[in-house]
């Protein structure tokens, strides 16, 4: 009976959730043009957010770094809560490597990803590794940000990337219209074994048909 009872008690649990999550990426809208992987933002499923999080490979080598800032509303002024930011990168070989058992957007943008949500100052950050480069050295090293506002619009934000880097192009370095507002390379300072580096963000500047 009582394993009936417990029985009951975890299926409504999950069906609640499920509705609740449903109806989050109900009210979602893809703006800023199209996206692969984007809707990974939603794939926290349960687990609480806050607005500072660390990514599985960060003790696993010496080149640690963390990277902070202030996500703001679309004044440019005032802090911005609620807000979701995703974060994926490749490991220390430029590989995006899945953990085990991954699945959904997992299994393309590997195990370091997390989702940071703002609170009533904007702020977050996050601890990681600087992520290698492709083994094709196609491209200089990057994470990926993508936000989901709290209206439900959700969007890709240029990558941050790395001075000094000889891989970054032009473009990259003096982008025209930096989605979000500001350029993604990041001017890293040291402070012990840590690398430091801020980058805010204003919720839809330079995005189109927000």
């Amino acid at each position: 009976m009582i394993k009936l009872v417990l029985s009951c008690f975890f299926a409504v649990c999950l069906l609640i959730s499920c509705n609740s999550q449903t109806e989050e990426n109900s009210q979602a809208r893809l703006v800023g043009g199209p996206c692969e992987g984007c809707e990974a933002v939603f794939e926290f499923g349960n687990q609480p957010l806050s607005a500072v999080d660390t990514l599985p490979d960060f003790d696993s080598r010496a080149d640690q770094i963390k990277i902070s800032g202030v996500i703001y509303n679309p004044d440019g002024k005032t802090p911005a809560k609620d807000v979701i930011l995703y974060i994926y990168h490749t490991d220390e070989n430029g590989i995006y490597t899945p953990g085990e058992n991954a699945t959904g957007w997992e299994r393309r943008h590997g195990y370091n990803r997390a989702w940071l949500k703002t609170g009533a100052d904007g702020k977050y950050a996050f601890y990681t590794i600087r992520p290698g480069v492709y083994p094709d050295r196609r491209q200089a090293a990057h994470i990926h940000p993508t936000i989901l506002e709290p209206n439900g619009n959700y969007y890709w934000l240029e990558d941050y990337y790395f001075e000094g880097d000889s891989l970054l192009t032009k473009e990259q370095l003096t982008p025209k219209r930096p989605r979000g507002g500001t350029r993604g390379v990041l001017s890293l300072r040291q402070q012990g074994s840590l690398w430091l580096a801020e980058r805010d963000f204003v919720l839809g500047e330079n995005i189109p048909n927000q």
